[in-house]
């Protein structure tokens, strides 16, 4: 459909109005004629920003994420919710920032915390509008059964239930002999049961295409009634696995075959949603965790143009890679250059099926009117705010072009060697005072201009300032064992 087309079929009255905030615990009539869509979300595990084709990447071909640009919107200025793993997910499917809810660093085996069963995901939002719901791949928000995905939910549960390097093998694929060598064997779960254990390498590079099959399976057995499909890829977290079928067909490397075989995946899931007559029926929703882990070098993705990686607020560790389709409804070829955040998900999704808000404070605000190319739309943010990935203290506010730093220390991977061939390298410990950036003229946070524009600094200092305040006086607590 052409840009012209769909604003003929919006002219025509196929859309309806929303008649609720898109925050607060209201419901609202579906903003499209009913049935409701489909929602699929993939979510892949440490990929940069600059790690497919339509976003710069060199070494590996794309084809089917660069197809999804075409055919729906880009966003060049999309936010995962953290900068590492547990944050980002939590946030993505509560639709809160995750100091919110209690989960302010990476879980790990056995950890007495998880995700509380008492905040609303995007699953058990969906459920009263009678959505087969599944999780698939990495869950990593409690390993305990009251925390897994069947409990927060979803109807079925495959994948892993933590980082696939959360496990007693070194990077060389031998039994560690470190810190490693407490972890657990690593589970494979179907439903609250492990069905097998990821024990090897080689069964990691099954891993990608366990997933896809699996998914594929959950779209053709609900291809009658409206479905809620959460993708999330182990890859390309080391340690890197890719199968027989990709391996060495880039020229980036086994990083690169990984990215190839994650973007294979994204094709079957939208040939089978064509072959089933659902691909004008489904919302699909392709972004990332979390920046690139920089210093495994040639086993890590890239951050392109952006500053660090992984971990640190920088831009490099949280602006990431987002694409969205919806043939017949988002316009086709739209770039949105409007800051918007995994946390916007779970209300973009309230909004489109009429389902109703989790009745406690959220942080996500709708962005369907970025989807739908309405003109003059903008961020529904007056400002993003990015935390420390370990205690979920405020380092930076984001407004319009301008971000600030508040004095913070950092995981530093400029000036030191990368690591390679799945062997990490050292990192540093930055530290940066006060600094301003004019995101729209230096991409790469080189140039503080906080002397030029003090005004603009206190902004934003207050700004976060009144966000942190709100945010300690009606934080929840994380579910405990």
């Amino acid at each position: 459909m052409t840009r012209r087309e769909f604003l003929r079929e919006v002219a025509m009255g196929s859309l309806a109005t929303c008649l609720a905030a898109s925050t607060g615990g209201l419901a609202c009539r579906s903003l499209f004629h009913q049935p409701p869509p489909n929602i699929i979300i993939i979510y892949t595990d440490d990929q940069g920003y600059a790690d497919a084709g339509c976003y710069g990447a060199e070494g590996f071909e794309t084809p089917n994420l660069d197809k999804m640009a075409a055919n729906g919107v880009r966003f060049t200025s999309f936010y995962s919710p953290y900068a590492s793993c547990s944050p980002s997910r939590a946030g993505l499917l509560t639709g809160c920032y995750p100091p919110r809810v209690g989960i302010n660093r990476v879980l790990f085996p056995g950890d007495k915390i998880g995700l509380n069963p008492a905040e609303t995901t995007i699953a058990e939002m969906l459920k009263p509008l009678n959505y087969a719901t599944a999780c698939v791949g990495k869950w990593h928000l409690g390993d305990h059964p009251e925390f897994l995905p069947t409990r927060q939910g979803f109807d079925e549960y495959f994948g892993l239930p933590y980082s696939n390097d959360m496990w007693p093998v070194g990077f060389d694929g031998q039994p560690a002999t470190n810190w490693k060598a407490k972890y657990p064997p690593l589970p494979l779960i179907e439903g609250e049961e492990p069905v097998a254990y990821i024990r090897t390498l080689a069964d990691q590079d099954k891993l990608t295409t366990l997933y896809t099959e699996r998914a594929v399976k959950f779209i053709r057995a609900h291809r009658d009634q409206p479905f809620f499909l959460y993708l999330a890829h182990s890859m390309p977290h080391v340690p890197l696995g890719v199968s027989e079928k990709f391996r060495g067909k880039s020229r980036q490397g086994k990083y690169g075959d990984v990215i190839m075989e994650i973007d294979w995946s994204v094709g079957e899931i939208i040939k089978t949603l064509r072959e089933l007559g659902l691909e004008r029926k489904t919302l699909v929703v392709f972004t990332s965790d979390n920046g690139p882990w920089l210093n495994f070098g040639n086993h890590a993705g890239s951050a392109g143009p952006l500053r660090e990686g992984k971990g640190t607020t920088w831009e490099g560790g949280q602006r990431e890679i987002c694409l969205m389709q919806w043939p017949g409804k988002i316009p086709p070829g739209l770039v949105c250059r409007e800051m918007a955040s995994g946390i916007d998900l779970l209300p973009t999704i309230a909004e489109l099926t009429g389902a109703e808000l989790p009745r406690v404070k959220i942080d996500g605000r709708s962005i369907v009117p970025l989807l739908l190319g309405k003109p003059g739309a903008k961020s529904p943010h007056e400002a993003l705010f990015y935390h420390y990935e370990n205690d979920g203290q405020l380092q930076c506010v984001r407004s319009g072009r301008w971000k600030l730093h508040f004095p913070h220390y950092f995981r530093q991977y400029e000036g030191f060697e990368p690591g390679k061939d799945g062997y990490p390298g050292p990192t540093g410990r930055g530290h940066t005072g006060w600094a301003l950036y004019d995101l729209e003229q230096d991409i790469g946070e080189r140039h503080n201009v906080i002397e030029l524009y003090p005004d603009v600094a206190e902004h934003l200092r207050r700004l976060g300032e009144e966000h942190m305040a709100e945010l300690r006086a009606n934080a929840r607590p994380p579910g405990r064992i």
